[in-house]
């Protein structure tokens, strides 16, 4: 197997495993490194080839994908002691998947470019289920020679594939998905709960309005979970509020107020008090009907 063929894959969670199988399935050599071992297990009896850190993970590897959880981690992981920009090789192509820091996607990839690195930020939509069936969205900032370099790997995990511009455009392009998020979850969980009080059917209500102007994925994909009380996580909520805090931080630089974010970001808030920032973001609807926690 040439060189072009062996990849690696940094983060094995509810996205990374299924993203880092398919690139498995379509014939490289996939190296993989994650925090929690057990979490690559999978992984590593499928094929994979495990790593002890991302140091010797780029040692090895020209081409490497990384989906972790935080802002924090990205910038442990590409610029801390025995990162990615340390360890890579000249010619290497990083590409950082997490939803994170325009800002910080900028700085990562002017520390790759004085190193002769390539970087592109290229965070993902469609939740675990578009992770599973290879149809993620994926919104790529970096140089358009780079994000053809990677395509024929994008191809593998997704079918929305996007060059949106420069390095950071593909995380201002997913904070744009994560504002207008905002307003479909609340409003479907709010519709959902004022169903219920008027003694509709919910279902009947849901497959309704699926087809109308209300229609959304959201709806299509999260609210037949909210009816089975599948609270399981496609989308963590404590991973929702960074987003949303990334989001207001990028706005407030633009002297930009977006009301409904905030407010949003307050009452996913105060379901992550209340214990369920490790579930799906549909929880949201615990907190009009206590009864479906």
């Amino acid at each position: 197997m040439s060189d072009r063929n062996i990849v690696g894959f940094i983060g094995t969670g509810v996205m990374g495993s299924s993203m880092a199988g398919h690139l498995l399935a379509g014939g490289n050599e996939v190296h993989v490194y994650n925090r929690t071992k057990s979490k690559a297990e999978k992984l590593v009896e499928a094929g994979a080839v495990w790593e002890d850190s991302p140091a010797s993970l780029a040692q090895k590897c020209s081409v490497i994908f990384t989906i972790v959880g935080y802002p924090k981690d990205v910038e442990e992981v590409y610029l801390g002691e025995n990162g990615l920009i340390e360890s890579a090789a000249k010619g290497s192509l990083l590409v950082d998947m997490t939803t994170s820091s325009p800002k910080l996607a900028e700085r990562i990839s002017e520390a790759g470019r004085a190193r002769g690195i390539s970087v592109l930020d290229a965070p993902v939509t469609g939740g675990d289920r578009g992770a599973r069936e290879a149809k993620l969205t994926i919104l790529v900032g970096g140089e358009k020679e780079d994000f053809e370099r990677a395509l024929p790997y994008f191809s593998l995990m997704g079918t929305n594939i996007r060059h949106m511009g420069k390095a950071g455009c593909g995380q201002y392009t997913k904070l744009v998905n994560q504002i207008t998020l905002a307003g479909t979850m609340t409003g479907m969980c709010e519709g959902l709960a004022f169903a219920k009080g008027c003694g509709l059917d919910q279902k009947e209500v849901l497959e309704a309005i699926s087809g109308g102007a209300a229609g959304s994925w959201s709806l299509t994909n999260y609210g037949p979970r909210i009816l089975n009380g599948d609270f399981d996580p496609g989308f963590f909520v404590k991973h929702y509020i960074k987003d949303m805090k990334l989001a207001e931080e990028a706005a407030d630089e633009m002297a930009l107020d977006l009301p409904a974010l905030s407010l949003t970001r307050e009452l996913y808030e105060e379901i992550c008090e209340g214990g369920l920032g490790d579930c799906g973001t549909q929880s949201l609807y615990c907190l009009y009907d206590p009864d479906d926690e």
